[in-house]
């Protein structure tokens, strides 16, 4: 039988809040354990909770941004349960009546635009953290992260295959950074996803039963975690077993999906009102305001590099996939108007040496003024494109201008007729029979002759001057 694979994700994102959201405690990472503490983020007796309003303000941006209705009157629920890192017992999150409900965020898949429903963003307290030590057979606890704000972005189940989902997770983190919200490090946890997936016989609306998969800390793992979990349960069925709901834990080291535990429900939580915050009712003056404030968001972007810049939709598709690229891009453009040239270098040289180095381009040793004074000298001969490639490979890994590079290593092109020319009659001279059948109308030996001369002069003789003067040359009888 064929089967369809459903998914719906389950997004939670650290807020850029420099407060947590009912105390004063700092949310900066790396503080030593327990530092970043207070009476009422670690839940001590009589202490009360006070709503950081510029946390609903960065969850209304991001409600916006992905076309969710606001609710005029939402209220937070405490969410019932024991974990070690829980110190209240409950976390304090929105259940009933949450903040956004019913946006969309469009993806581009393989079959076209795909509408990927949100069916909430609500506000909600992060826990704290647990770090086991197996050579003590012991766990620690780190309260810090503890009441950190979170955005949990909930979608619909739209999703038909790992990769739309890995796409959808880009993209969204993509939004989250442009607005300039969260960070989106999956490595640090200011965004973490959830995944809950079932398949189906292909044609069927009735959704099969889901598992949930956690602890995919990359945009990789979330995909090849679908795909293992899809495969798993297609066998299953195929062997005629039952799917049971579950929570399981992605393995990176072995590929592979884990039982954690047995699914809760919405009625495990106990949910109620939580009675130390009033309800939230947010005045319609204060959405448009931020309506306003919104920035040039990842889509509008592309569209306008690909109109303004007059560069391909999958050029623009990759210099936009952050707010960090597109800036860099633009910086570069700026000082260097060759659109598609800055975009080719960015996308080829520039992106291969920060994959290779796993670096983000937030970290790039190379700056926009580094790279363009580089397409300059290409741009008035002073150096031909092959050349600026190797010169770029020593700027990037030394940080060194180009000029400072081709002066050292005596990179100047020749754009001497004369000597050009001398070194052309040494090569014909040293190939008489390939100028005879070139003479007899085997013209594609022209590219020989070509790189004959450019060994000659280590590949710094002008290109085009080559060609120019070897078909004078050639065809002289």
């Amino acid at each position: 039988m064929e089967y369809e694979t459903v998914i719906g994700l389950e997004i939670h994102a650290q807020l850029k809040t420099e407060s947590k959201i009912f105390c004063g405690c700092s949310t900066k990472f790396g503080a030593p354990p327990n530092h970043n503490t207070c009476p009422v983020c670690l839940g001590m007796p009589g202490v009360l909770p006070v709503l950081n309003r510029k946390v609903v303000e960065y969850t209304l941006s991001m409600a916006l941004a992905t076309h969710c209705t606001i609710a005029p009157f939402s209220r937070f629920a405490r969410k019932n349960y024991f974990y070690p890192d829980l110190p209240k017992g409950y976390q304090i999150s929105q259940y009933e009546l949450p903040l956004s409900e019913h946006g969309y965020v469009d993806i581009r898949t393989k079959e076209g635009v795909r509408r990927v429903g949100i069916t909430r963003i609500h506000m909600e307290e992060d826990a704290g953290k647990l770090i086991h030590d197996e050579r003590k057979n012991v766990s620690y606890v780190d309260f810090n992260r503890t009441g950190v704000p979170l955005i949990e972005i909930v979608t619909e189940p739209d999703l038909r295959s790992a990769e739309e989902a890995a796409t959808f997770t880009r993209n969204l983190r993509a939004m989250l950074q442009y607005l300039e919200i969260c960070d989106g490090n999956m490595e640090e946890g200011s965004l973490r996803c959830d995944a809950n997936i079932s398949i189906r016989p292909k044609g069927s609306r009735e959704l099969g039963v889901k598992t949930e998969i956690k602890n995919m800390n990359s945009f990789r793992f979330v995909q090849r975690a679908l795909e293992y979990e899809a495969e798993r349960q297609r066998e299953i069925l195929e062997d005629g077993g039952t799917i049971v709901q579950e929570t399981r834990l992605w393995d990176s080291a072995k590929n592979a999906t884990f039982s954690m535990r047995t699914k809760e429900y919405a009625h495990d939580y106990r949910y109620f009102p939580d009675p130390d915050l009033v309800p939230l009712a947010i005045p319609q003056e204060w959405i448009e305001q931020i309506r306003a404030s919104l920035p040039e968001l990842p889509e509008q972007k592309k569209e306008r590099f690909v109109r303004e810049y007059g560069i391909p939709e999958a050029d623009a598709e990759v210099l936009t996939s952050s707010r960090a690229m597109a800036d860099y891009y633009e910086s570069c453009v700026r000082l260097f108007p060759q659109a598609k040239t800055v975009s080719n270098w960015i996308m080829t040289e520039l992106l291969r040496e920060l994959k290779k180095d796993e670096r983000e381009i937030e970290d790039c040793p190379m700056t926009p003024e580094a790279l363009t004074g580089l397409l300059r000298l290409i741009e008035d001969r002073t150096i031909s494109g092959k050349i600026a490639k190797g010169v770029f490979e020593e700027m990037y890994r030394e940080g060194r201008s180009a000029l400072e590079v081709v002066e050292e290593k005596g990179l100047r092109q020749v754009t001497d007729e004369g000597q050009i020319r001398a070194v052309i009659r040494q090569v014909l001279e040293a190939h008489p029979k390939e100028v005879v059948d070139y003479r007899g109308g085997k013209e594609k030996l022209l590219g020989f002759f070509v790189g004959q001369v450019m060994k000659a002069t280590q590949g710094k003789a002008n290109p085009r001057m080559v060609n120019q003067l070897l078909r004078e040359e050639l065809n002289r009888e």
